[in-house]
């Protein structure tokens, strides 16, 4: 009886099977119809241009690629007036000369003059050490705010680094500066630009592990320090 019930069932399962078949090869046939559209969907939600009101200082970070577009949108931004002094971001190559030293360069050749160029030399090794640095050039200079450019595909991890590193009384936004090697339309079609996009992912990844409780634990400490200000007698 048990052997013949299974007969029975055994042509409604192949069914099932066929039809749950179909559906997933209907289903990978419209991802693939529809795949540029998302892709460029992607690419394009994870760009990020803030409104940009005037700040007190352009940041242009370093590694800027061979067209030097992050310095060119850098440029045009502090000839719109949006800050009155421009940081030139990059890592030491030779004792005497590195990669700040080729972007002031490239900015004055842009039209933007060098008294007006804070040339900020590192050895960093990736934005977070980048950032950490100019945090305390911004504490130094006593910067409210500032407008930080980078290439168009970096944008999103770079806000996300600057705003947790940066002192809480610092408004950070960020520019996006378009990029030669990657284009958000057709981004998938370049090795390079593939490259790009996936090493910012696995890096955004890196970075909220990294930075994991930083804010919460800026906006505590701040808490206590505005507590002592208000009752310093309250607080041990």
């Amino acid at each position: 009886m048990k052997y013949g019930h299974l007969n029975q069932d055994a042509p409604g399962r192949i069914l099932l099977n066929l039809i749950i078949l179909l559906f997933l090869v209907i289903f990978c046939a419209f991802l693939y119809l529809v795949r540029r559209p998302i892709l460029r969907f992607a690419a394009e939600s994870w760009i990020i241009e803030d409104p940009l009101d005037k700040a007190d200082a352009l940041i242009v970070l370093g590694d800027d690629n061979f067209y030097a577009d992050r310095a060119t949108r850098g440029a045009q931004l502090f000839r719109e007036g949006k800050a009155p002094v421009i940081v030139a971001s990059g890592r030491r190559l030779r004792p005497n000369a590195g990669i700040a030293e080729l972007m002031e360069h490239d900015l004055v050749e842009r039209g933007v003059p060098r008294d007006k160029i804070v040339r900020f030399v590192h050895d960093a090794d990736s934005t977070l050490e980048e950032a950490q640095g100019l945090s305390r050039l911004a504490g130094e200079r006593k910067w409210h705010s500032v407008i930080v450019v980078t290439s168009n595909f970096h944008t999103r991890r770079a806000r996300y680094i600057f705003q947790r590193v940066f002192p809480l009384g610092v408004e950070v936004r960020v520019a996006s500066a378009r990029d030669g090697d990657f284009d958000p339309e057709h981004w998938w079609e370049k090795r390079t630009s593939i490259k790009e996009l996936t090493r910012e992912f696995a890096g955004m990844v890196v970075t909220v592990w990294e930075l994991r409780g930083k804010k919460e634990s800026d906006e505590a400490t701040q808490a206590v320090v505005e507590l002592r200000e208000l009752n310093p007698q309250s607080v041990v």
